[in-house]
């Protein structure tokens, strides 16, 4: 079956900003599941000037613990990598993210995209689609699903919070139409 997320923002910034302030996002205060991001590995392609990154983020477990009698469910910490590739010249850049735990059970998928938005060139439009489907865990499959499915609506959410907070401490208010 699987749950999908989608999520539409503008950030009233330039691409620049928003770009840098999302490579710094976490760990943050105002998200305490996320332990650390490690950059793994980061290279430009000199002919395309693209820059490919790839990052490992340690989250804490943060399925209830109820649903941890699962004995799959009982591990402290999960990881995430995440790919990108950010193209300086066309002012955009795609994310895609993938759950490392669980991958016999579960999997979790996200592509976003960061780019210059058409309704003004200062300013930044993300989208991002997020889904996950559970396999293998019987009925409890539907339950995970629906958590799984509150947790990527909040997290996304709380992610943009984040922006829009760091954006307006390191830039200011944001830019008028």
């Amino acid at each position: 079956m699987g749950v999908t997320v989608d999520v539409h923002q503008v950030y009233k910034y330039p691409f620049e900003q928003v770009v840098s302030s999302f490579l710094r996002k976490y760990p943050n205060p105002m998200d305490k599941n996320v332990i650390s991001v490690k950059t793994v590995e980061e290279k430009r392609d000199v002919s395309t000037g693209i820059i490919y990154r790839k990052r490992i983020a340690v989250c804490q477990n943060v399925v209830p613990e109820i649903l941890r009698k699962v004995s799959i469910l009982k591990i402290p910490d999960i990881q995430l990598e995440e790919e990108s590739w950010l193209n300086p010249q066309e002012r955009s850049m795609a994310i895609q993210s993938h759950c490392l735990t669980w991958t016999q059970y579960a999997s979790m998928k996200e592509e976003s995209v960061f780019r210059e938005s058409l309704e003004n060139p200062n300013w930044t439009e993300f989208i991002q689609r997020g889904r996950i489907s559970i396999t293998g865990a019987g009925f409890f499959n539907c339950i995970l699903e629906t958590f799984a499915s509150t947790f990527l609506k909040q997290g996304a959410q709380k992610g943009i919070r984040i922006m829009e907070m760091l954006l307006k401490e390191q830039c200011g208010a944001p830019l008028a139409e």
